[in-house]
C-alpha cells in the first residue's frame, strides 16, 4: 500500500502591517494538506468530537456564521483542516492569555490542497508557536496513516497531546514576550485612542506615536517624569525631610548605620519602629512592628541585605494605603492587605498558602493581577516571631500574616477605596507628589480610617513612590475597577494633539524612487524635517543615515522612530511588502504610480494581476482622511479606486485628461487631480485650474524630453497638493529638482566629459528600458554612436532576460551586456546568454552584442571605446561604485583603451 501523502508546512510569514490578506498584523502559515484533501472534517470519523474534548472552548467560536458554535456546526457539514487549525491557534492562544479573536484560510490559486492559514497575534514569538502546536494538536487526531507533518517543528518539550502542558508552555512565551499588567493597560490605553504604538526592547519600553510627535513610557515611568522626582522618590530619608519641610505628616526616623545606633534612635523616637532599606523597593527587607531591641536587630540585618543605608522610623497607626496620584489629581487610591491565610481548624498553613497560590488570578512576579505568595526567610521569620511554622494549624477564623508589608508583588491583596478618600487625605497625596516633582506617583499612606483626614486620626505618608503598579487599581481583589490608564495617556498625549506624523508612500513598478524623492524636496521645502526611505538608502533631513536598499518596512520603523522627523516619505517596494507588510498602520497620502510586468515568477507572484494585488496594499492602507493618489493613465492603478482608502487623486500625463474619463466625472463631483497640460502640470480642485509649474521649469525633466520624471513629477505634485502643500512651494521644490547624482543617485544622471554624453540609470525591467529608450531617442547626437551596458537581476523569468535583450537591441549601437553581482540563483554567463538570445533574435550582428561578467570591467570597456559625440548608457547594481567610475573617467587627462577593451573588441 502507497503512503499517504503527508500534510507539509510550505512557508510562514509574520507580517507587522497592512499585507497582502488584510489591514491587520497576522502570522500567515501555509500549509500543503497532501492527502488530507480529499478528506474534510466530515469524513474523519470522531474528529470533531475528539477536538472538542481537548479544547471545549471551540464550541464558542461563530466563524462564518457569526454565533456560538458556528464552527461546530462548519466542521460537522465539512471544512478543510486548514480552517480548523486557523481556529485552534486562535483558541490556543486565548488559552495561554493572548487576547486574540481573528483569524482566516484561504486557498493558493494554483496549488491545490495548499493554504494559507492566518491569524491575528499578541506577540509573534507566541504566535507563531500557537500556529505550531496548532497543527501538531490536530495532526495526533488523525488516522494514524495521515498524523506525519513535514516542516514542523515542535514547541519545546510540550507533548502536542497534552493540552495542560501545551498551554503552559504557551502561556510562559506569552509572558516572557509580553507586557505586564500596568504596561498592558497603557498600551491598550493608546490603541484606543487610535495613538501608534512600538515596543522598542523585550522589556516594557514603549514609544506611543511617531517621530517628532512621539512620546515614551517605561510602565508608569512616563517620558515627563522627573529624574530628580525618581531619584528623590528612590532616596526615602531625603524624600521624608522635603515632605517634612512641606508641612506633609511623615513619620519620625533616621538613617543609621548599625543596630546599635538604630537602637539609640528607636529609644528616642520611640516603639514600634520600622526598619527598612533606604533605597528598597516592593516591600523588599521592611520589617515592621517592631518593639524590642532583638526585632530590631534583625530588622537591620534583612534591610541590608537590601541597601548599604537602613532607615528606622516610627511606625504610623492605620492600614495600608497606595493612593495614585497623575498629573496633579488623585485617580484611585488602594487599600492593600498583607498577604495572608485564614485558618479553618483542620488546615495546615503550608496547605492554605497553597490554596491561595491556586487562585488564576495569581502568577508569578508582576504577571498576573495578583502574585502568589513565595515561600521563604522573611515568611519563615514572620511566622516564627508569631509563634508558627507550615506545619502550624490555626484556629478557624484566625487571621495569619505572611508579610509585614502589604505589596501585592509580595502576595498582597487590593480592596478599591477611591470613592471614600477623605478629601484632606487626597489633598495630602497631591502635594506629596508635587513635592517631590513626579508626574505619576504612588503615594503610600497610613491610615485608621481613609474617610477621615490623617491630620485627625493620624497616620501619614510613609513613601512616595516613581514607576507605581497599577493592576492593584485595574482589577482590585474587591471593588470597583478604576481605569487609570485613561488619565496616565491623558496626561502624556492630551486630547487634541496630535500622536502621528504624516506619512507618504508610494509604491509601484517604475519610479517609485524619484517620486519619493521629490515628495521629499517639495515637504522639506516645505520646512519640514523629512525621513525617508528608497532604494538607496535611509535619509534623514536630506543627510543619508544608513546606505542599503531601504524600500522595505524595517527601514520605514526606522524612520518613525526617529524623534527629529516630522514627516516620512516611504518607497514600499513588492519585495518587502509580501515578507512583512508595510512598516506602518495606515499613511496620510498613499500612491500607486503602475503595475507592469517585473519580479514575476517570484514568491507566489506569476501575473501582472498578482503584482497588482500587492501594490494595492498602498491603497487600501491610506487613512480614513488621507488621499489615494493613482495613476489615471494604467488600467491595473484604475482598478484600485473601488477599494481605495481616504480620498481619491487622479494624476495623468494625457494632455486631455481633464476631459476624459475617469478624471472628468472625478472633477465634476469636486474631486483633485493633477494633469498635464499645454506642457504645464496643472492642479485641478473643486472647480479651481491651478497652473502650478511650467514642465520645461522642472530640471529633472530635461525640458520634457524625459517624460518618465514628468509622470514621477505629477505623481509628486498630486501627493503633495493633496495633503494641502501649497503651489508655490511645489513649484519652487520641483524647479530646484535636478537629475544629478546628489539629488537622485542612480536615477538619470547625466555627465559630460571629453565629447562623451553619459548617462547612469538604474533601468531594471522592460518597461523602464522602454521609457529610458525614448529619451534616449530624443538626446541621440546625429552622426553619434549609443552604447549601453545593460543587465537584468537573475531572479527574473528566462523570458524577461530574452526581451530585455531584444529592447536593448532596438536602442543601442554597441550593447554591453554584464551580469548583476548576485546572480540570484543563476549559473555565471546565463544571465548574458538569455539577454544576447534576445538581441540576436532581432537581427542585430554579433559583432555589435558583446558580454562580460563584471560590472566595472564593462563600464570601463564602454566608456573608453567612446569617442567625441557618442553617448554612453550605463544601468549599473553598484549604483555608487559606478558613478565613481564615471566620474575617474571624466576627471582624467584622455581615456585610453585598456586591455580588457582589446580583448572585448579584438
Amino acid at each position: 500500500m502507497t503512503a499517504a501523502t503527508p500534510m507539509r508546512v510550505c512557508d510562514r510569514s509574520i507580517y507587522v502591517g497592512p499585507n497582502l490578506y488584510g489591514l491587520r498584523p497576522m502570522i500567515r502559515v501555509r500549509l500543503d494538506l497532501g492527502a488530507l484533501e480529499d478528506r474534510p472534517t466530515d469524513r474523519l470519523p470522531g474528529f470533531v468530537e475528539a477536538l472538542l474534548a481537548r479544547l471545549p472552548g471551540l464550541a464558542r467560536h461563530g466563524c462564518s456564521y457569526g454565533e456560538p458554535g458556528g464552527l461546530v456546526r462548519r466542521m460537522r457539514e465539512g471544512t478543510w483542516l486548514g480552517h480548523v487549525i486557523e481556529h485552534v491557534a486562535i483558541e490556543l492562544q486565548s488559552l495561554a492569555g493572548a487576547a486574540v479573536t481573528r483569524g482566516k484560510t484561504r486557498s493558493v490559486k494554483g496549488e491545490p490542497g495548499v493554504y494559507d492559514i492566518l491569524f491575528r497575534y499578541a506577540d509573534p514569538v507566541s504566535g507563531m508557536a500557537a500556529g505550531r502546536a496548532a497543527i501538531a494538536l490536530v495532526a495526533t487526531l488523525l488516522p494514524d496513516d495521515l498524523q506525519r507533518v513535514e516542516g514542523l517543528d515542535l514547541l519545546g518539550d510540550a507533548l502536542p497531546g497534552d493540552i495542560a502542558a501545551l498551554i503552559a508552555a504557551l502561556r510562559k512565551l506569552v509572558t516572557a514576550n509580553g507586557f505586564g499588567p500596568s504596561t498592558r493597560a497603557l498600551v491598550d490605553e493608546a490603541r484606543r485612542r487610535g495613538i501608534p504604538v512600538t515596543r522598542l526592547d523585550a522589556a516594557s519600553l514603549v514609544q506611543l506615536g511617531q517621530g517628532s510627535r512621539q512620546r515614551r513610557i517605561r510602565a508608569s515611568v512616563t517620558g515627563g517624569t522627573s529624574l530628580i522626582g525618581a531619584e528623590l522618590a528612590g532616596n526615602k530619608d531625603a524624600a521624608k525631610a522635603l515632605l517634612h519641610d512641606a508641612g506633609l505628616p511623615v513619620p519620625r526616623g533616621q538613617v543609621v548605620r548599625d543596630a546599635d545606633e538604630a537602637l539609640r534612635v528607636a529609644r528616642r523616637i520611640g516603639w514600634p519602629v520600622v526598619t527598612k532599606p533606604l533605597d528598597g523597593n516592593h516591600g523588599r527587607g521592611v520589617t515592621t512592628g517592631i518593639r524590642d531591641a532583638a526585632a530590631l536587630r534583625g530588622g537591620i540585618a534583612l534591610a541590608a541585605k537590601i541597601s548599604r543605608r537602613v532607615i528606622v522610623e516610627r511606625e504610623l497607626p492605620g492600614n495600608d494605603h497606595r493612593v495614585l496620584v497623575v498629573d496633579g489629581k488623585v485617580v484611585a487610591v488602594a487599600e492593600r492587605v498583607p498577604a495572608h491565610v485564614v485558618g479553618d481548624g483542620t488546615t495546615t498553613i503550608a496547605a492554605l498558602i497553597d490554596a491561595v497560590n491556586a487562585d488564576p488570578r495569581r502568577g508569578v512576579g508582576h504577571e498576573n493581577v495578583l502574585t502568589r505568595i513565595v515561600v521563604d526567610e522573611p515568611l519563615h521569620a514572620l511566622l516564627a516571631h508569631a509563634g508558627f511554622d507550615l506545619s502550624s494549624v490555626p484556629a478557624a477564623g484566625q487571621v495569619v500574616l505572611l508579610r509585614g508589608t502589604a505589596n501585592l508583588s509580595t502576595g498582597g491583596t487590593a480592596v478599591d477605596r477611591t470613592d471614600t478618600i477623605h478629601p484632606d487625605n487626597a489633598a495630602i497625596a497631591v502635594q506629596a507628589a508635587g513635592v517631590i516633582g513626579l508626574d505619576v506617583a504612588g503615594i503610600d499612606m497610613l491610615s485608621p480610617d481613609i474617610t477621615r483626614s490623617v491630620r485627625e486620626t493620624g497616620g501619614g505618608i510613609v513613601e512616595v513612590n516613581a514607576a507605581p503598579g497599577l493592576r492593584m487599581h485595574l482589577q482590585p481583589s474587591q471593588g470597583t475597577p478604576r481605569d487609570v490608564a485613561r488619565p496616565i495617556i491623558a496626561a502624556i498625549v492630551p486630547r487634541g494633539s496630535r500622536s502621528r506624523i504624516p506619512i507618504f508612500a508610494v509604491t509601484g513598478t517604475n519610479g517609485k524612487s524619484t517620486t519619493a524623492r521629490m515628495v521629499a524636496r517639495i515637504l522639506c521645502e516645505a520646512g519640514h524635517r523629512v525621513g525617508l526611505t528608497s532604494t538607496s538608502g535611509v535619509y534623514i533631513d536630506g543627510r543619508l543615515q544608513v546606505a542599503a536598499d531601504a524600500s522595505g518596512p524595517r527601514s520605514a520603523r526606522m524612520v518613525l522612530r526617529n524623534p527629529t522627523v516630522d514627516a516620512a516619505v516611504f518607497e514600499a517596494a513588492r519585495g518587502g511588502i509580501l515578507r512583512e507588510g508595510l512598516g506602518f498602520e495606515r499613511c496620510d497620502v498613499g500612491a500607486v504610480l503602475n503595475v507592469t510586468a517585473d519580479h514575476l515568477g517570484l514568491k507566489g507572484i506569476d501575473t501582472v494581476a498578482d503584482l497588482a494585488r500587492v501594490k494595492s496594499v498602498v491603497a487600501e492602507s491610506v487613512a480614513r482622511r488621507g488621499h489615494c493618489v493613482l495613476n489615471a493613465d494604467d488600467p491595473m492603478t484604475r482598478a484600485m479606486a473601488r477599494h481605495a482608502g481616504g480620498h481619491l487623486v487622479w494624476f495623468s500625463a494625457r494632455d486631455d485628461a481633464a476631459t476624459t474619463e475617469p478624471i472628468r466625472s472625478h472633477l465634476a463631483s469636486g474631486g483633485i487631480a493633477v494633469v498635464s497640460e499645454a506642457g504645464e502640470i496643472v492642479l485641478h480642485r473643486g472647480g479651481d485650474r491651478i497652473t502650478v509649474v511650467p514642465i520645461a521649469a522642472i530640471p529633472a525633466t530635461l525640458g520634457g524630453a524625459a517624460d518618465f520624471n514628468v509622470f514621477n513629477a505629477l505623481a509628486a505634485t498630486a501627493m503633495t497638493a493633496a495633503h494641502g502643500i501649497p503651489t508655490e512651494t511645489i513649484a519652487a521644490a520641483l524647479g530646484a529638482f535636478t537629475s544629478s547624482f546628489e539629488d537622485s543617485p542612480g536615477r538619470l544622471n547625466i555627465l559630460d566629459a571629453h565629447g562623451v554624453r553619459i548617462i547612469v540609470d538604474y533601468a531594471h525591467n522592460p518597461a523602464a528600458l522602454t521609457a529610458l529608450g525614448r529619451l534616449v531617442a530624443k538626446l541621440r547626437r546625429p552622426g553619434g554612436r549609443v552604447f549601453g551596458m545593460v543587465s537584468i537581476p537573475g531572479d527574473r523569468r528566462d523570458c524577461d532576460l530574452i526581451e530585455m535583450g531584444a529592447l536593448a537591441a532596438g536602442i543601442f549601437d554597441q550593447i554591453m551586456f554584464r551580469e548583476a553581482p548576485d546572480g540570484r540563483g543563476r549559473t555565471a554567463g546565463s544571465i548574458n546568454a538569455l539577454m544576447s538570445q534576445g538581441a540576436l533574435s532581432t537581427g542585430m550582428r554579433p559583432t555589435d552584442v558583446h558580454r562580460l561578467v563584471d560590472e566595472e570591467a564593462a563600464t570601463d570597456v564602454c566608456l573608453e571605446h567612446a569617442r567625441p559625440g557618442d553617448m554612453v548608457v550605463l544601468m549599473p547594481t553598484d549604483v555608487d561604485g559606478i558613478w565613481q567610475r564615471v566620474n575617474r573617467f571624466a576627471e582624467a587627462a584622455s581615456p585610453h583603451v585598456t586591455r580588457v577593451l582589446e580583448q572585448a573588441y579584438g
